[in-house]
């Protein structure tokens, strides 16, 4: 193992190659004078810097801007941060469907593409869905494969953090999964596997309904209910990757599960997915009375699983996503009861990334894997 010192010119490098290619990538475009202004380098310094990171195709000239162009004498060189230098990927893994985003390396978005599947697909037949998805994605965005340079993955269960999802009742075949280690087959980059309701968290925070919060839990109501937290601005993942797993609460005697709780018939919903969710809520706003029955016991039970969080965390806001999302007839019986349970009642909100939230939180935690290799001296700026 190489040993690093103060003196070490290899480590004074490194931090002056994240230092300059962090402020060039803040900026639209730089001279060598603004950079070496912007970080406190020497002009010679910036220079030498620059050069590396051209060939390594991470900075390139810029066009001379016009008003440069009409001063006298040769105008100063530019350059600017190449986003198009690589590409990330985020990807959903869920019940019903499989889903992929595709962005530059500044986080803009380049293309999306999903599918829908069925909730009793095998664990393989999944994969390879998902690895469809990827494929015409990429086709699709006419982005080559081996450019990406880190995949996100969002997936129902308790992730490990070498990938393998330790637990997950909501996909057949999913528990003791090595579901990083099967991706990487198909990607020569990082893959780094989240839970869903933890990268729908982060999605929310870094572009959605909890943008500027740093204490938040989100809760994803769905076949398995979950939720993620962010506490000081830093994902909650617990001791061994299991916090927010609410959807475990039955196992303490409770038996409404949600394909109980959101039938009208009596007898449990199936398929239950958000279209059926959402057949059962617009019957509710039509005033059909088993419906509103069924409304009824699923904002409890929501209710329920939230003031638990809310007590044990105290967060200023909470996210409702899932098959809530988009049903504002939840937002007030959820804000009227949690008043009732907790000390504190948080404002609540409901999820402004919809459907987008998993697979966009999967392309943030790639991000910030990449973000953490280019400034490694502590030097990235979450915003996208």
């Amino acid at each position: 193992m190489t040993r690093l010192t103060g003196g070490d010119p290899s480590l004074l490098r490194r931090i002056n190659s994240a230092v300059v290619l962090h402020a060039l990538r803040e900026a639209r475009t730089a001279t060598l004078t603004e950079l070496a202004g912007g970080t406190g380098l020497s002009r010679p310094t910036v220079e030498g810097v620059v050069e590396d990171l051209v060939a390594s195709g991470l900075a390139a000239e810029a066009p001379t801007e016009r008003e440069d162009a009409r001063r006298q004498g040769r105008p100063a060189r530019r350059f600017r941060f190449r986003a198009e230098a690589g590409h990330l990927l985020g990807i959903e893994i869920g019940a019903h469907r499989v889903r992929a985003v595709l962005s530059d390396l500044e986080g803009r978005v380049l293309g999306r593409h999903g599918r829908a599947v069925d909730e009793y697909l095998p664990a393989g037949e999944r994969l390879e869905r998902a690895r469809a998805a990827v494929t015409e994605l990429l086709r699709r965005s006419g982005v080559a494969r081996d450019s990406l340079r880190a995949v996100g993955v969002g997936s129902p269960g308790i992730v490990e953090a070498d990938g393998t999802v330790r637990l997950c009742t909501a996909l057949p075949g999913w528990s003791g999964l090595p579901l990083a280690d099967r991706l990487r087959r198909s990607f020569r980059c990082p893959v780094l596997v989240e839970n869903d309701a933890n990268a729908a968290v982060v999605a929310e925070h870094w572009q959605g309904a909890a943008a500027g919060v740093d204490d938040v839990v989100l809760v994803l109501a769905g076949l398995s209910p979950g939720a993620g937290s962010l506490i000081g601005g830093r994902l909650h993942r617990g001791h061994g990757g299991a916090a927010g797993e609410i959807g475990a609460l039955h196992l303490l005697g409770r038996e409404d599960r949600p394909e109980r709780l959101l039938s009208t018939t009596g007898t449990p919903l199936e398929p239950l997915d958000e279209a059926a969710a959402a057949r059962v809520f617009a019957l509710a706003r039509e005033g059909d009375a088993a419906a509103c029955g069924a409304r009824d016991r699923f904002v409890e039970r929501l209710v329920h699983d939230v003031a638990a969080l809310v007590l044990a965390l105290d967060p200023e806001l909470v996210v409702v996503g899932g098959w809530a999302a988009g049903l504002e007839q939840v937002l007030g019986p959820v804000r009227e009861r949690l008043s009732r349970y907790c000390l504190r009642t948080p404002r609540v909100a409901l999820s402004t990334l919809g459907g987008e939230a998993v697979a966009t939180g999967a392309l943030r935690l790639a991000l910030d894997h990449v973000e953490e290799r280019m400034f490694p001296v502590g030097l990235a700026a979450r915003g996208g």
